[in-house]
């Protein structure tokens, strides 16, 4: 990287933060948080972004460096595709195994008679 100019290596330096910084939240956030479905949140939402910005800078280095940096988009995109539809999977599981929440039941609706 030393070859690149200050400018450039402050871009991939601060993506690298960032996704470090979100990486670290989602991990906090996994370890401290109460039941399954609040946990649910911190991997998907804090963790895929942080992982992306993690992959957006190996990007903007590989074309920095005049590379197509073709393969960190596509582990993003493929990532960002996978991360909500397993989310989605792992909660309804949740909810078919009837695991306790401490957010507590959602309100039924009125019957309309």
């Amino acid at each position: 990287m030393a070859d690149l100019p200050i400018w450039a290596q402050a871009i991939v330096a601060l993506l690298l933060v960032t996704g470090g910084v979100f990486t670290l939240v989602g991990a906090i956030g996994l370890v401290r948080l109460p039941d399954f479905f609040m946990r649910l949140h911190a991997p998907t939402k804090a963790t895929t972004l942080g992982v992306g910005g993690v992959l957006l800078a190996g990007m903007v280095l590989a074309w920095l460096r005049g590379e197509a940096g073709l393969y960190p988009l596509l582990i993003t995109l493929f990532l960002f595709i996978t991360a909500p539809v397993s989310a989605n999977l792992m909660a309804k599981a949740g909810l078919h195994l009837r695991l306790p929440s401490r957010a507590g039941d959602p309100p039924v609706a009125a019957d309309p008679d």
